[in-house]
């Protein structure tokens, strides 16, 4: 299906024909009133990349559109105030350098809510000394952190990551955010999302098992409603930007595991033991619940047996046809306590779902 036109004067209506399609596309569930959360209407988008474009000696942001031609892009009114302060700036000192805009053919850019900005460049060529001392000038001028990257390179001028802060439940969270990985892009409805599922998990209590944990952006603030936090992982960087957090937050009830789903329902049978369990005693954990958001791809069977097993299932969902076909089966031990819609993504036809 294709996306909604951009027009910030009918963005409310669009998100009103969205939730009446949800609502129809769960009627065979009691799912009751549905809290939704709405997006800014401009500006809300805190990451994004474009691909460059050169025409004789001079380069543009361009997007393509469904018929493959390139689009140049000038201003980008769901970006971030940030992302659209640095594109003029940053086009126009790229076109008046040769080794900085030569063979260029992407620039991906991730930033704050506090304005912290981070912008990858990304080449067909090798990056050598020269490019870097470059790279070191754009960076002072733009007072940015800046990665360069190539096959087999990447070069950090000078960090890989920003901190962006959510506040949740009146507390505030700082989180390390690393360049090529996964971040919520809407952060104001990142933070809807986080009190969302803090505020529903107040008064469960003993401990939480959460899958596919990322950077940690859930497991922090559900730290404070369990006395224990068992979170797993499989991608590494993930799991170091989720233990960087944990210290950073001085949170001490949050143990990591790298470990897929499957391989830690193993741990939990007993079945098979795991070195990268061995900082964890699982007979000490008391699992009243379980926290999962899965990629658009739903759980499989396999973890809609494990969420089962847990008296209270949280699941973020980034595809209501997946959650549907997820909630098919787990209600059918469960009852809906609580639906949520969050707007991630104006404009268009995704919307993310919560589910107590």
């Amino acid at each position: 299906m294709s996306d909604l036109v951009f027009d910030e004067f009918h963005y409310q209506s669009q998100l009103a024909l969205k939730i009446q399609k949800l609502k129809q596309g769960f009627a065979n569930f009691n799912i009751g009133n549905i809290e939704v959360f709405s997006s800014p209407i401009k500006h809300f988008r805190m990451r994004t990349e474009f691909r460059v474009w050169h025409k004789g000696d001079q380069l543009d942001f361009v997007m393509f559109g469904t018929d493959k031609k390139p689009y140049a892009v000038t201003e980008f009114p769901i970006g971030s105030i940030t992302i659209n302060q640095l594109m003029p700036q940053l086009i126009q000192l790229l076109n008046a350098d040769t080794d900085l805009k030569q063979k260029l053919y992407q620039i991906d850019f991730l930033t704050t809510q506090a304005g912290e900005a981070l912008i990858t460049l990304i080449y067909h060529k090798q990056l050598n000394d020269n490019w870097t001392a470059k790279a070191k000038q754009l960076k002072d001028h733009l007072k940015i952190d800046i990665v360069g990257r190539s096959k087999g390179q990447r070069i950090l001028v000078d960090k890989e990551y920003v901190i962006e802060k959510f506040t949740v439940d009146a507390q505030e969270f700082a989180y390390q955010q690393v360049e090529a990985s996964f971040t919520q892009p809407n952060a104001v409805i990142c933070q809807s999302m986080l009190n969302w599922a803090a505020n529903n998990s107040k008064n469960i209590h003993q401990d939480l098992l959460e899958l596919y944990c990322g950077n940690g952006n859930f497991t922090l603030p559900l730290s404070k409603n369990f006395n224990k936090v068992m979170a797993t992982e499989i991608s590494k960087t993930s799991v170091d930007s989720a233990l960087f957090n944990i210290e950073q937050n001085n949170i001490d009830n949050i143990a990591i595991a790298r470990m897929s789903s499957e391989e830690f329902v193993q741990a939990l049978d007993g079945t098979r033991n795991f070195f990268r369990l061995k900082h964890v005693n699982l007979e000490d954990y008391q699992f009243s619940t379980i926290f999962v958001d899965p990629p658009r791809a739903g759980l499989d069977d396999k973890t809609v047996e494990i969420t089962r097993r847990f008296d209270n299932i949280i699941y973020i969902s980034c595809n209501p046809e997946t959650l549907h076909k997820n909630l098919l089966k787990i209600t059918q031990t469960h009852e809906i306590k609580a639906f949520a819609a969050f707007d991630q993504f104006p404009y268009t036809h995704h919307l993310e779902c919560g589910v107590i």
